[in-house]
């Protein structure tokens, strides 16, 4: 099995097809900008993209799984002051995988969007463009 066929696997181990693990895009594209990030940034990237309850510990471990399937790589920095660094930086393979990533996750909006659709028209009667809907009798 070729290395792109196990990420892919990875991908689809997700509940109904759902993507499993959504921090991983939001890691490799944080990285993708070329500049490489400490873990400290990226938490604070993911609280900003929306992901509200952080554990920093999953995060770094993440971080390290996602290093020894050679997706991202990283160095310390002890250039500044104080305690070294451990910078992060995407590799070619973590750049192919953010692209299934993609993908993916372009496949999952579609059927949310579908399935919100649906729910919409189930619960929220149509009204026509240009007609107002008759105000409830008081």
């Amino acid at each position: 099995m070729t290395e792109n066929s196990n990420q892919q696997n990875n991908l689809d181990k997700g509940i109904g097809g759902s993507p499993k693990n959504l921090m991983i895009p939001f890691l490799l594209l944080s990285l993708r900008g070329g500049f490489g990030l400490h873990g400290y940034k990226l938490i604070q990237q993911l609280t900003q993209l929306g992901f509200s309850s952080i554990d920093q510990g999953n995060v770094y471990r993440l971080l390290r799984q996602l290093e020894k399937d050679s997706l991202v790589k990283s160095e310390w920095d002890t250039s500044s002051s104080g305690p070294a660094k451990r910078i992060y930086s995407i590799t070619d393979a973590g750049l192919e995988y953010l692209d299934l990533w993609a993908e993916s996750l372009e496949q999952y909006q579609s059927m949310l969007d579908s399935f919100f659709n649906m729910y919409s028209n189930m619960f929220m009667p149509f009204v026509p463009k240009g007609k107002k809907e008759d105000p409830e009798p008081k």
